[in-house]
């Protein structure tokens, strides 16, 4: 399908894991793409791989936490390409294993500056260049409906992604569309020290009504959903996408 044909789009932290598999499936779309992370060998890789599929894409350095990098992102985006239809805001950290009470002032300011400061900073940049019938997707995770010990302040901060959709939503409707993806377990590196362990990983898949983790195909074939006129009467919503995760009612 190419849903997305003419369109732009901004994807963070997309050189590798969940972010680069939306990057490419926008791009395999007909969307031009824009990738960034924070080291400019990544983001030079991540424009050579998608390239070699045929996809329109530049790449930027990007530190969600950096205003300069930011501000970057979004001009280097205009001067390209003059327009902006789709924003992924896909940043995410998580320093620590310990427990909220036990957290370090620091580390709780670089989740809440990462996990959920960077999308409202990114949208503040992007806003003024957002097309009418754009779209914007930010992404949570699973944690956010059950924080676990092991990730618990992570989980709150995607949480208040959950809130964030809701209030984005409000406030940039009628001519933008926001939505949020929770996505369920899934081996990236960024996620590997949980699904390494083999106890643990079956564990969660356990979990899951269909009885294994996720891919990150399958969480960019919803992105990809989220951001085409398929969903054109979708906003403000959170989709699970977690193989039957217990998550909500």
């Amino acid at each position: 399908m190419r849903r997305l044909e003419g369109k732009v789009a901004i994807v963070t932290a997309s050189t590798q894991g969940i972010g680069f598999a939306i990057a490419e499936r926008l791009g395999l779309e007909g969307a031009a793409v824009v990738v960034s992370s924070r080291k400019q060998n990544n983001v030079d890789e991540a424009v050579e791989k998608l390239r070699s599929k045929g996809i329109e894409v530049i790449g930027a350095v990007c530190h969600v936490s950096n205003p300069q990098h930011r501000k970057d992102l979004v001009e280097k985006t205009v001067q390209k390409y003059g327009r902006i239809d789709i924003v992924v805001s896909n940043a995410a950290a998580n320093p620590s294993v310990d427990g909220i009470l036990y957290t370090k002032e620091s580390t709780l300011d670089k989740l809440w500056d990462i996990n959920v400061k960077s999308s409202i900073l990114i949208l503040q940049a992007a806003a003024s260049y957002l097309q009418k019938g754009s779209s914007v997707i930010l992404i949570s995770s699973i944690a956010g409906y059950h924080p676990q010990a092991s990730m618990a302040m992570y989980g709150v901060t995607k949480t208040a992604l959950l809130g964030l959709t809701k209030a984005l939503a409000s406030e940039m409707s009628p001519d933008t569309r926001v939505n949020c993806i929770a996505p369920g377990f899934v081996p990236t590196h960024f996620a590997n020290f949980i699904t390494n362990n083999d106890a643990m990983r079956k564990t969660i898949e356990d979990q899951t009504l269909l009885k294994r983790l996720g891919t990150t195909e399958d969480m960019a074939s919803v992105a990809a959903f989220l951001a085409s006129d398929d969903s054109s009467y979708i906003t403000g919503e959170t989709l699970v996408v977690a193989g039957g995760m217990p998550s909500r009612l």
